[in-house]
């Protein structure tokens, strides 16, 4: 009885010693299993080779290409055109005479001869067409937001700023010159009007075409009739916003040009009324060339500026 318990009890023993020999002689083997798997988490992942990381030959050729395309093609197209009207060709077709259409280089040379008050006039006119640009699209702005926010009258205040924007500058001139007087804000005021119904019509159809899911999503989030109106209506109609004010650029200066034909001293519109009158052509010609230069300069302003407010919109990301 005693013998076979001691020899049960033994081997219970043993059993225990040999399970305790394998765990330790395991142990060395998962510390070195853990410690190549740390090793191998902790190492940077191994980059792709730079062939297969770039694009194919092929297409970086035709990216070039095309690149280049959009470059080269106007540049060519612009010289052939100025090379055909230094050459006369364009007078032979329209039947002109040069003092009726001043030569490139007669242009440039008036240029060159009238650069410092070209310059100064360019500014002055390019400010009448920013500050009443900025007031004429705020105005439109506040219009197109109240359009939205009380759609009962609405209609009826676009419909006002659409009608003034029918008025021709021409009419509004003399109208303006008489009210604000000589000075700038005569041209101020004409620009405003001309740029208020682009502003105000864009704004509100931009309003007006939130997201439905968007809408669903800030009203799941029991967010005020404020936020959605800041958040999705505002936001979302920033795209037409923007495109309204590049219109605005040209139309701006257009307004404040033909402002200035009528009671001025200064600006471009001014001195290209009284080239025009004293059959200095050449420096008529000056004041367009000096009002385009200034318009598509205006036009790259607002366009890089809707670059930087509206990155996020999906338009933008290429």
């Amino acid at each position: 009885m005693e013998s076979g318990l001691l020899s049960s009890v033994k081997g219970e023993e043993a059993v225990r010693e040999q399970a305790a020999t394998e765990a330790a002689g395991a142990q060395p083997v998962m510390e070195t299993a853990m410690g190549a798997a740390e090793t191998t988490a902790a190492e940077p992942a191994t980059e792709l080779p730079a062939a297969k990381r770039t694009a194919p030959p092929g297409r970086r050729a035709r990216s070039a290409g095309e690149a280049a395309g959009r470059v080269v093609l106007p540049l060519a197209a612009g010289a052939l055109f100025i090379a055909m009207w230094e050459l006369k060709v364009f007078h032979r077709l329209l039947n002109l005479q040069a003092y009726q259409l001043p030569l490139p280089s007669a242009i440039v040379r008036a240029m060159r001869d009238n650069f410092d008050i070209l310059l100064s006039y360019a500014g002055y006119t390019l400010t009448e067409a920013i500050l009443g640009m900025a007031i004429g699209s705020a105005v439109g702005f506040v219009v197109a937001l109240a359009a939205t926010a009380w759609p009962g009258w609405g209609a009826g205040s676009l419909f006002f700023a659409a009608s003034l924007n029918a008025v021709p500058i021409v009419a509004l001139a003399p109208i303006m010159n008489l009210w604000f007087g000589s000075g700038m804000g005569s041209r101020v005021a004409i620009v405003a009007i001309t740029t208020m119904a682009a502003m105000a019509i864009n704004a509100h159809k931009g309003m007006n075409m939130a997201d439905p899911l968007a809408l669903d999503l800030m009203r799941s989030y029991a967010a005020r009739k404020r936020q959605v109106f800041r958040y999705v209506r505002v936001a979302g109609s920033l795209p037409y916003v923007f495109t309204a004010l590049k219109i605005n650029t040209t139309a701006g200066m257009i307004g404040a040009i033909v402002g200035e034909f009528f009671i001025s001293s200064r600006g471009l519109g001014y001195l290209l009324s009284n080239s025009i009158k004293v059959a200095k052509m050449p420096l008529g010609w000056s004041c367009i060339v000096m009002a385009a230069i200034a318009g598509v300069l205006f036009y790259l302003i607002v366009e890089r500026l809707e670059k930087v407010f509206i990155r996020w919109h999906p338009s933008r990301r290429t």
